[in-house]
């Protein structure tokens, strides 16, 4: 697993590598530009004008959406990371710290249209994710959701068929979601599949 000096090293190349996998169609990228195209339209539908991006890394997403007019809000772990998206969207409240550890303090203050985190919650725990959406749960506007697009799956045995293809590329110090373990927990959350790697997860506040 990366860490802090990890993720700041592999900042500048980020993106060029999240790309190279996505059009090779391999893992661990397969279908992102899909599932953050479907994430884009979907808050931009709901008609958000605020987003929290938790791990929103270079700001890919992110900077999309603030050139709509949603205000963006951010947390991520890496320092140059910020600096990079920062670069790109000056307004945007954005703060460093590990997720895992819970939100910045300033971002408790306020609530939201939209929360998205994509390729960021597989960095922890499964204990860790659901106390974490449950924050975030209670962070929402009337009518919000939370997007997760991830390395994710509809079933725990989805996910061991994918790591059995993947064979000794598989990460594993990483802990990608099983859709139907989360469904538990949280039993009106949605999945859709954009790979065989990829899954969009969704939870609304009604």
């Amino acid at each position: 697993m990366l860490d802090k000096k990890g993720f700041d090293l592999w900042a500048d190349g980020y993106d060029k590598a999240v790309g190279i996998s996505d059009e090779d169609g391999t893992y661990p990228f397969a279908g992102y530009k899909q599932l953050l195209n479907e994430i884009y339209n979907r808050v931009l539908d709901g008609k958000a004008k605020s987003a929290l991006d938790i791990g929103f890394g270079t700001g890919t997403l992110s900077y999309k959406l603030s050139q709509q007019g949603v205000k963006i809000y951010g947390q991520d772990f890496s320092e140059r990371m910020i600096a990079i998206a920062k670069a790109k969207m000056p307004d945007a409240e954005l703060y460093q710290g590990n997720f895992a550890d819970g939100l910045a303090q300033e971002l408790k203050q306020n609530k939201y249209d939209s929360i998205i985190a994509t390729y960021s919650l597989h960095h922890l725990t499964d204990d860790k994710k659901v106390a974490l959406i449950r924050e975030l749960l209670t962070l929402l506007n009337e009518g919000g959701a939370v997007y997760i697009g991830d390395v994710a799956f509809e079933t725990a045995e989805a996910r061991a068929e994918a790591r059995q293809k993947v064979g000794d590329e598989w990460d594993d110090d990483e802990f990608y979601f099983a859709a139907d373990e989360l469904q538990k927990v949280f039993p009106d959350m949605t999945f859709e599949k954009f790979s065989f790697c990829a899954g969009l997860m969704c939870l609304k506040k009604l």
